[in-house]
């Protein structure tokens, strides 16, 4: 069929070509529509069930957060439910399998919701989060002020009511979410005597604010032919219209107003979450959520849009000013892939005009390079795979194998045209050149088969990893199937096409001779060819020599294998290398139970500090949570965003080559030396800055971090879950961690999580006393909670905007504990009594914050490491916690964070890796119809992973699912060598039988020399192409990269090795075998 489909593309050349010429227009729209991200979209399938209630984490968690895991347990397709229960706050993340629709998923979680909805407390307000997780905080922004003269709260409000809804109306986002200032409170402040003295009780004024807050319909009049709208009016807008509000008549008709028994002032709602800018206060800021599956450059481009148009009609001297916009790294992320992506295609052409020595035979596989790339795109985007670094990281490693198989079927048609040219030219020229293209026409398309199929057990990759990396799968897996189809219908088609024989004799001579040398070329033998000779020289004693010792040479190959077997075992292991995203997320953990005052000021000079390095350009923090059931972060949680500046701006580091090297060979030099300061060492520097008494620092990457938190739930990259019955028991077994931990080399910091830890008044009541003074439960829980805690009753409409307003006792009444026991209750019979009469007043401790994992009360441990491979820190921590940690029944300790996703890949892979093996070896074994030789070629295995291992171990590389994907990639490229190592060998020995040259070992050996040494050319030339192509990726230091090196690296060491190999063993073999023909 093969053979078919060339003589087609051979015959029709201007039809093949101007089908391409149309696909490729195709694929230039489509690059101008497809979506454009940094990283592929790693975020699990998630749906967010948010109550609020003003109650404390315990109430809550055994209220609303229990019941609700509990009923989503059996809902199908669930992986895991995590909740978090903080005060008055309830998060209920529910994680579903992979590739679950997202909104197949909120239905059923509605469903199951329905089933519970009834059975939670009077007052829990409970919705579905937005169709949105962290990892879409795209695009963050704070309001700066440089007039002075808006407050924080004319801030908050324009933040709320305008400026929030603006953005939210553009396509793709989610939500906005509000972050810092202060939300403007209509605060009724009554005094509790002058209610005693009035004979009120502080529900009658709820009820009575309630009542005076209102406006009303009157339905419809008509008069004299047309229709009135009737209304009643009764909003209260400002304080005035609260303070005149009646709330009972008093002797004589007198009526009893508000503002007898209290005032009414403004004051901020209670807040929960603050911001900080550059070190500098308070600021009023917004985060942008992006939309489950949407494209995030397209999203910030609009959001960006619309704030161009809202900057005329924001408040004089108002600035909106960015502080965190991922597009930034889609732009730098993807600007390195095209740089790289061009620099591999000249680098490649170059090689190909080097050992073709022949420019029109390396015009078609030059020509193929960035067909195959473009075309590529087209079903890229029908599969919905956007453009990222993963995505163009697969077309990078593939560019220097796409042209493999142009790259034989020119040089094979190259020397077969020598040979007829050599002979006399005997035969029809065209069938000599089709023949040729026949000839390894198959083999060559099996050869790009195999490496295309051999990545198909990355599509098996689950969950982050195969989020991640099936991009990567798609992308190179459709290039090499495009390059494969090309080698047999383009390929041809321009062989055919082009190819010219007879020089040209026009004049001028000159530009005869250009004409010639460009369209026509000349043809060398192979022992002539410029290039040929050269590696004739030194290839052909070597093959020489293994052929006189063949059994010893085998025998030294396996004990290279063996040699870097032991290596292999001291590499370092890990989920995935760092992506350097031009950012740094700083994470500082506190104790529970920090108040809003003390953590403005905790962050304010954090800020300040991280402000100060010259590396950085901006700081935007965060303390608590942003008005989005995306943050369910407490108080202690810290995070700040960490704007750095570009590496060429940061300090100089002072390297052997500083002084003297001139500007041009610093750059040669830099990408190996850098000759700056590194991401580790400022990393290092800030943490030591930052080192604050009671405060635990953890380092990362925006991006990175709400990923790990969303996928395992810890933002560290190992952590330890504590999952039991009791919380002090849970928080006694974390802090002996903390302990043990702490002593491990690597430990950057670890940070047990203070489960019971808050601070509480408890109010505890005596059933005598509220019996005697005829009170039940329910009425003194009322004043604990309005009098004292004071208590949203009803909220204000004023135009857009909506405000609380809120009904307490004087703050005075509540600074003590000996004044809160004085605060008065009404009772039935119209006398007050003291709180300390009806309930006992204590301060005691408990759950600041609440965690449950699928039904269990869990406590998480933060470790974050450095200088160490996550797998060797982890093993080492395992062994020193079983060693002096004894668990009690019924808890169990579950090492997660990037570990667990480690494990994860650990398992599948060693399923992954075999079938990807055994599928290599069944194509082969089809390609060939020998076991033998299907068995010679899967040798080239071993071969390059003795490069793969050394190359690791130089480089300080870890092992990783990134170096794993480099492998399986390798896999293809090792059966390719051997197959067009076996073809050649086969070609000449069937040559010489043909001739009648085998009629002992000598001939025999000749017959190899000519097979292996004679066409070392085109192998030479397929290896070199994909190993220079693989080297300016190793060589950069760009954004992205870091990924792509670590998938890179692997091939190039792998290459190197199998090649030299293949060249060295493949012929002590050959012999071996084709000896007993001969004997």
């Amino acid at each position: 069929m093969i053979h078919k489909i060339i003589e087609f593309s051979a015959k029709n050349r201007i039809l093949v070509i101007v089908g391409v010429l149309v696909l490729m227009a195709v694929a230039v729209y489509t690059l101008k529509i497809i979506r454009l991200d940094a990283l592929p979209d790693l975020s699990d399938t998630q749906v967010i069930v948010y109550s609020r209630w003003d109650r404390s984490p315990d109430i809550i968690e055994d209220q609303v957060t229990y019941p609700i895991i509990t009923a989503l347990l059996g809902a199908p397709k669930v992986k895991a439910i995590r909740g978090f229960s903080d005060f008055g706050f309830s998060y209920v993340y529910v994680i579903f399998e992979d590739g679950t629709d997202i909104y197949w998923a909120r239905s059923r979680v509605l469903e199951y919701l329905s089933k519970i909805q009834s059975r939670l407390p009077q007052g829990v307000q409970t919705e579905l989060g937005p169709d949105a997780t962290g990892v879409g905080w795209v695009f963050q922004y704070a309001l700066v002020d440089h007039s002075g003269s808006h407050s924080l709260d004319k801030l908050r409000s324009y933040q709320d009511w305008t400026l929030r809804y603006a953005l939210q109306s553009v396509q793709g986002v989610a939500e906005v979410a509000s972050i810092g200032g202060f939300v403007k409170q209509y605060q009724v402040t009554v005094d509790p005597n002058r209610l005693a003295a009035f004979g009120l009780s502080l529900n009658e004024v709820a009820e009575a604010v309630r009542g005076s807050n209102n406006e009303v319909g009157g339905r419809l009049l008509e008069w004299s032919g047309a229709e009135y709208m009737v209304r009643g009016h009764g909003y209260a807008r400002s304080a005035s219209d609260f303070e005149k509000i009646v709330l009972k008549t008093g002797a004589g008709g007198v009526p009893v107003l508000l503002t007898d028994v209290g005032r009414v002032e403004l004051g901020p709602e209670i807040r929960r979450g603050i911001s900080d800018l550059d070190g500098l206060g308070d600021t009023v800021g917004g985060i942008v959520v992006m939309r489950h599956g949407e494209n995030a450059l397209n999203v910030i481009n609009r959001v960006k849009q619309k704030i161009k148009d809202i900057e005329p009609s924001l408040p004089k001297g108002v600035e909106i000013l960015v502080t965190y916009d991922r597009s930034d790294l889609i732009h730098r992320a993807l600007e390195t892939l095209k740089d790289k992506l061009t620099e591999e295609m000249i680098v490649v052409s170059l090689i190909i005009l080097i050992f073709l020595w022949h420019i029109p035979s390396a015009i078609v596989p030059i020509a193929t390079i960035p067909i195959s790339v473009l075309i590529a795109f087209i079903p890229m985007y029908l599969l919905n795979i956007n453009v990222n670094i993963m995505s163009l990281a697969g077309i990078a490693i593939s560019i220097g194998v796409l042209v493999d198989g142009a790259i034989v079927e020119v040089e094979n048609a190259y020397n077969k045209i020598y040979h007829w040219q050599a002979d006399g030219r005997k035969g029809d020229f065209h069938e000599v050149r089709l023949e040729a293209l026949k000839e390894v026409g198959p083999s060559v398309f099996f050869s790009l088969l195999v490496i295309a199929v051999a990545f198909l057990p990355v599509f098996a990759l689950v969950d982050q990893e195969g989020r991640l990396f099936k991009p990567l799968a798609y992308s190179k897996t459709l290039a090499m199937a495009i390059a494969a189809l090309l080698a047999i219908t383009l390929d041809p088609a321009m062989r055919m096409l082009f190819t010219r024989i007879d020089p040209f004799v026009f004049r001028p001579k000159w530009f005869a001779w250009i004409a010639n040398k460009t369209l026509v070329g000349t043809y060398y033998s192979e022992e002539r060819h410029p290039v040929s000779r050269f590696i004739f020289k030194i290839y052909e004693p070597v093959c020489r020599f293994v052929l006189k010792h063949p059994k010893s040479i085998i025998a030294a190959s396996f004990l290279l294998v063996a040699v870097s077997i032991p290596v292999y075992f001291k590499l370092g292991s890990e989920f995935m290398p760092p992506l350097k995203e031009g950012s740094i997320l700083y994470m500082p953990t506190t104790l529970p139970g920090i108040s809003v005052t003390a953590a403005q000021e905790l962050l304010t000079t954090q800020d300040r500090v991280l402000k100060s390095f010259p590396e950085v350009e901006r700081v935007f923090g965060k303390a608590g949570r942003a008005e989005t059931s995306t943050d369910p972060a407490p108080f202690s949680m810290m995070e700040t965003t960490v704007i750095l500046k570009p590496e060429n701006e940061w300090r100089p580091k002072k390297r052997w080559y500083s002084s003297w090297a001139p500007g041009f060979l610093k750059a040669m030099l830099r990408p190996a030396w850098p000759d700056t300061i590194s991401w580790e060492d400022l990393v290092h520097e800030m943490d030591f800055a930052l080192r604050i008494p009671g405060v635990t620092n953890a380092w990362t990457m925006p991006i990175k971090a709400r990923i790990d938190m969303l996928s395992t739930g810890v933002r560290t990259p190992v952590g330890i879950k504590i999952s039991g019955s009791d919380l002090k028991e849970i928080e006694k077994i974390g802090a002996e961690l903390e302990n043990i931990v702490r002593n491990i080399p690597g430990t950057r910091s670890v940070y047990a999580e203070r489960v019971a830890g808050g601070f509480f008044v408890d109010f505890k009541p005596r059933r005598d006393q509220l019996a005697r003074y005829g009170l039940t439960i329910e009425k003194l829980q009322s004043v604990i909670m309005s009098a004292i805690g004071g208590e949203n009753i009803t909220t204000t409409i004023e135009g857009r905007e909506r405000y609380p307003v809120n009904l307490r006792y004087p703050r005075e009444l509540r600074d003590d504990m000996d004044r809160l026991g004085r605060v008065l209750v009404s009772t039935p019979m119209g006398s007050s009594v003291p709180l300390t009469h009806l309930a006992d007043i204590e301060i005691v401790s408990g759950p600041s914050m609440l965690r449950n994992e699928n039904g269990f009360l869990t406590g998480y441990v933060y470790v974050d490491i450095t200088g160490r491979d996550i797998g060797g820190y982890v093993a080492e921590a395992k062994k020193e916690v079983a060693k002096k940690l004894s668990v009690p029944t019924g808890y169990v300790l579950q090492w997660s964070g990037q570990y667990e996703n480690m494990l994860r890949v650990r398992q599948l892979l060693q399923v992954i890796v075999p079938i990807t093996l055994v599928l290599i070896f069944v194509l082969l074994y089809m390609n060939t119809r020998s076991a033998f030789k299907s068995m010679v070629v899967m040798l080239a295995v071993p071969f390059s992973a003795i490069g793969a291992i050394w190359l690791f171990y130089f480089l300080d590389y870890n092992v990783s699912i990134a170096a794993w994907v480099g492998m399986i990639a390798l896999l293809g490229l090792d059966a390719e060598t051997g197959v067009f190592m076996l073809l050649f060998l086969d070609l000449s020995y069937d040559s010489a039988k043909k001739a009648g040259n085998l009629k002992n070992i000598g001939e025999l050996d000749e017959a190899i020399v000519h097979g292996a040494v004679k066409r070392v050319r085109p192998k030479m030339m397929t290896v070199a192409s994909a190993f220079i192509g693989l080297l300016p990726i190793m060589w950069s230091t760009a954004t992205g990269t870091d990924v792509m090196k670590r998938i890179a690296a692997p091939m190039i060491g792998g290459l190197v090795t199998s090649f030299l190999l293949d060249l060295i063993v493949y012929p002590a073999i050959y012999k071996l075998w084709k000896k007993k023909t001969i004997i």
